[in-house]
């Protein structure tokens, strides 16, 4: 088979398209026929090395969707999509022709979506369903902010936040960001240009501030989405742009009884993570939740698009297409 290998961490220089041997699947696990699998900035830093979970030689990839090929007879030709647990990292990836899974990872596609539109939600609403509703125990009624909320995370956050039937706030570096996010009309949007986030978020709140707060950014946000919280409110953290560390003012967070949580998804098992991808089918079902706008591209451009994105790359998804003939060239 077709892959994409890298021998050792550190640059992206070291990610190649090679001949590779097909991997056989173990007691409890099933081959997967790649057809789709899209590329997320994590892939990037795991070739980068800046992942302490990458262990090389590696083929990386998190996100897939297929037909499973062998394995366990009771999926035998189905068509499956997942994401989670160590795949990419502790275990070779999904930037191949064929991909081993473990059957408690296998969510069945549901009807009305495409290979590439599967494989391209895994990661991103996995994500925000750990923080909103798994970590941030989002509830009807409340207040919750979400910052990068035109990123793939923070569109899927906000969207999983209103399906939970809470107000949702979210954030713009400028008013400019948002000619082309009807699709986001639900969001009473901050522009970050305008005015402090703690004052806008004040301003919207009658002073009492955000009930559940994900922060997709960190580093410069960290600090004031803090003071944006509300008396016992709950933040979530996922990423800290710019550098590991922050400051805050602690006397202001333990007598507003903030809670600070964190979420990581490579600590999500391949069952945990086809659970909540389970949990949000319906809402797919229903079209409430919607996939990112797609870019295909072929596994010979797909190190281009690994650049593309370690270089900040923003807007579309991109997603490896794989040819779909010969499901049987094992």
């Amino acid at each position: 088979m077709r892959g994409l290998f890298f021998r050792n961490a550190g640059s992206l220089d070291n990610l190649k398209v090679e001949e590779l041997p097909v991997p056989v699947p173990k007691a409890g696990e099933v081959l997967v026929k790649v057809f789709a699998a899209a590329i997320n900035p994590s892939d990037s830093k795991n070739v980068l090395g800046k992942m302490s979970e990458t262990q090389t030689p590696r083929v990386p990839g998190r996100d897939f969707a297929g037909n499973v090929v062998a394995g366990d007879s009771q999926w035998d030709g189905k068509s499956v999509f997942g994401t989670g647990g160590d795949l990419g990292f502790g275990r070779d990836g999904s930037h191949a022709e064929f991909v081993t899974v473990p059957v408690e990872g296998l969510v069945e596609m549901p009807t009305g979506l495409s290979y590439e539109n599967a494989s391209s939600i895994g990661l991103g609403y996995l994500t925000a369903f750990a923080a909103i509703v798994r970590t941030g125990a989002v509830k009807r009624g409340e207040t919750v902010l979400v910052t990068g909320t035109t990123g793939a995370v923070g569109s899927a956050a906000a969207r999983i936040a209103a399906w939970k039937g809470a107000r949702v706030l979210g954030t713009a570096r400028s008013i400019r960001e948002l000619g082309k996010r009807h699709d986001l009309s639900f969001v009473e949007w901050i522009d970050l240009e305008s005015r402090p986030l703690q004052q806008s978020v004040k301003k919207l709140t009658g002073g009492k501030g955000a009930d559940l707060i994900l922060d997709v950014v960190g580093g410069p946000l960290f600090a004031v989405c803090l003071e944006s919280l509300a008396q016992r409110g709950r933040q979530v953290a996922i990423a800290s742009a710019g550098g590991p560390d922050v400051s805050f003012n602690l006397v202001n967070f333990y007598h507003r009884e903030a809670h600070l949580m964190g979420v990581d998804t490579l600590k999500l098992s391949f069952g945990e993570s086809a659970e909540i991808l389970k949990a949000l089918l319906p809402g797919f079902k229903e079209g409430i939740f919607s996939p990112p706008p797609v870019e295909p591209v072929s596994l010979d451009e797909a190190i281009g698009a690994y650049r593309a994105i370690a270089e900040g790359s923003t807007g579309k998804k991109f997603v490896i297409r794989f040819a779909r003939a010969d499901l049987n060239r094992l």
